[in-house]
């Protein structure tokens, strides 16, 4: 519950909510949002609903909601380390090729020899 409390609280200051603000909004008294954001309190689905409508999000989208600077920084870390293994693709091919001629080239000698 933790978690979806952090979500819930991200979601309120990208909004530029107050706890008090988003309290009037469900009905509710600060310390009980309060104890939803921390995550003390267990949420039941409609309480649950009830958030996610106010997001303009479905519950589903609301559970499975992340922080995009978290996912940015994943996907760069992410293509940086692909970025990487393709260069050293290219380094392993590169390194096959010089075999292969060393290859043909002792089998050259061997035959001229």
């Amino acid at each position: 519950m933790k978690t979806l409390g952090k979500k819930i609280r991200l979601l309120r200051h990208q909004k530029g909510w107050s706890q008090e603000d988003v309290a009037k909004k469900l009905d509710i008294s600060i310390p009980a949002f309060s104890k939803i954001e921390t995550g003390i309190t267990d949420i039941n689905l409609s309480r649950l609903e009830q958030i996610a409508t106010l997001f303009e999000m479905s519950v589903v989208q609301l559970l499975t909601f992340n922080n995009t600077e978290e996912e940015q920084k994943f996907v760069n870390e992410l293509e940086t380390i692909h970025k990487k293994l393709t260069e050293r693709e290219t380094e392993v091919i590169d390194l096959q090729k010089k075999v292969i001629e060393l290859f043909e080239e002792l089998r050259v000698k061997k035959v001229t020899a």
